[in-house]
């Protein structure tokens, strides 16, 4: 399964987000980059490659131990990106920080907001995605192996009944509670504007999705944009991504 991540992590990277930072980030390639949440590390291989100054941080350290595995010569160190202390373990500040689909499984978003602050320099970019708390899939529960990972809002159902779905389903537990546990923990839109704004960071992209990016490299599907209207883009949107700019 690291494996799988990995490679998806790499073809992602090179078919979208390599793209995607040349449309919207001049000169972008030239900048110290540091993807908080990096996973395997497949965008981190794949821009080290390339001769970009990347570094990694995440918080499993058996996915860690892969990355020293598949490619020891790759900068990823252990960590929590909440860490008060993180600073030290980064005195010289980024120009892009990356977090993909990380920020909604972290209860302390106040701490992520002040550390990646912290870790940026004046005026650097910061690239997040995450599906809304309320959204179709909001729960994660789309990685299940059971008809359930196909049942649209079933996080935000009574905890009990979703733990007899996946019963009756025969569904994994770590799926089952997961979904519990992102519906009480998940993002908003809103929410996420708020502490744009408290952080003093100024949105130069904003865009929704109905179908993600993500899903393209996954699944083979299209991309497909959403209106970013207010409450509608809570439930109708699968995902958002954000390029903010430190003010």
């Amino acid at each position: 399964m690291a494996e799988k991540h990995f490679f998806e992590q790499q073809k992602h990277t090179e078919n979208y987000l390599i793209p995607y930072f040349d449309r919207h980030v001049p000169g972008w390639r030239e900048f110290r980059i540091l993807e908080a949440g990096c996973a395997e590390a497949g965008l981190i291989d794949v821009l080290s490659h390339l001769g970009i100054s990347v570094s990694g941080i995440e918080l499993e350290r058996h996915r860690v131990d892969f990355v020293r595995k598949i490619n020891p010569g790759l900068d990823v160190q252990a960590g929590d990106i909440t860490d008060p202390e993180l600073k030290r373990r980064f005195p010289e500040p980024f120009d892009l920080i990356i977090l993909r689909d990380v920020i909604e499984h972290i209860p302390d978003r106040h701490a992520v907001f002040r550390n990646m602050r912290q870790l940026l320099k004046k005026g650097g970019f910061l690239f997040i995605s995450f599906p809304p708390r309320f959204s179709p899939f909001g729960g994660h529960h789309q990685n299940g192996r059971s008809l359930l990972k196909h049942l649209p809002f079933l996080h935000l159902l009574p905890a009990g009944n979703i733990r007899w779905l996946g019963k009756l389903f025969h569904e994994q537990e770590n799926v089952v509670e997961s979904a519990i546990l992102n519906e009480r923990i998940g993002l908003t839109v809103h929410r996420f504007e708020k502490l744009m704004r408290e952080y003093q960071f100024c949105p130069a992209v904003f865009e929704c999705f109905i179908s993600r990016p993500v899903y393209r490299t996954r699944f083979g599907w299209r991309i497909v944009h959403f209106p970013n209207i207010p409450f509608l883009r809570e439930f109708m949107t699968l995902g958002c991504e954000c390029l903010l700019k430190k003010q």
